[in-house]
């Protein structure tokens, strides 16, 4: 049976590029598995150029490695990948929002606590896909503001790598769910506040949080690889 693409309004390698995106974060579609070009032009009732384009998107957000003779391959990440996304979004979210905070309408906190709001409704539902979606969502609502386009990209793409860990992280433990809540209500509190310090500090501590669980959940001795190391004196 022939899959629709998303009605959206825009190109046949957007759309295709928005689904294959929710396959794999949707665990549709798993680690290491290859995306045959041919099976999803058919599937998708387009040519095989514009899949062929979305592979190369996909690979850019380092969601499918690209190999000469096996095509597209869903990427598969070690806990030190996993480490050094998180050490990233530690670098680059914080001062995001910190820039973010003095500039933040009225208009935006309105479209992070519908935001929020969803994605409380999509955990209690276990809807990964929604509220992994709605997470990555929430947090770019608050870092737009900050007017840096560059570092905004570079975020939204590691948010796209790290989503579907983040996923693992929650569905695991409802301890995680209500953790992120909490964090995400206390963050949206101190952007109101025009606490940028604040507010760079708890995204700070969120992105980790969420580091630490991931690297409990993996072998013992490959996430002791992973961990920091104090430099060498």
């Amino acid at each position: 049976m022939r899959s629709k693409l998303p009605q959206f309004r825009q190109t046949m390698t957007g759309a295709a590029v928005v689904e294959l995106r929710r396959r794999i974060l949707s665990g549709a579609v798993v680690a290491g598995e290859a995306l045959r070009q041919d099976a999803l032009a058919k599937e998708f009732g387009i040519s095989r150029i514009p899949i062929r384009e979305a592979f190369h998107q996909l690979a850019a957000e380092g969601l499918v490695t690209l190999h000469a003779h096996r095509g597209a391959v869903v990427t598969a990440l070690s806990a030190l990948d996993i480490a050094e996304l998180f050490d990233l979004r530690a670098m680059l979210e914080p001062d995001l929002i910190r820039r973010a905070v003095p500039r933040l309408t009225g208009s935006d906190f309105a479209r992070a606590e519908a935001l929020l709001a969803d994605y409380a409704a999509a955990i209690a539902g276990r809807d990964l896909e929604a509220y992994g979606e709605l997470n990555r969502e929430y947090h770019l609502s608050l870092y737009r503001a900050s007017g840096r386009s560059q570092t905004l990209e570079l975020v939204r793409v590691l948010l796209a790598n790290t989503d579907r860990y983040t996923r693992v992280q929650l569905a695991m433990s409802d301890g995680a769910t209500t953790r992120a809540k909490r964090e995400h209500a206390a963050l949206l509190e101190l952007c109101r506040a025009g606490d940028a310090e604040g507010a760079a500090k708890l995204t700070l501590d969120h992105v980790m949080a969420v580091r630490h669980d991931l690297l409990q959940l993996l072998h013992a001795d490959e996430a002791k690889l992973a961990e920091p190391h104090a430099p060498a004196a």
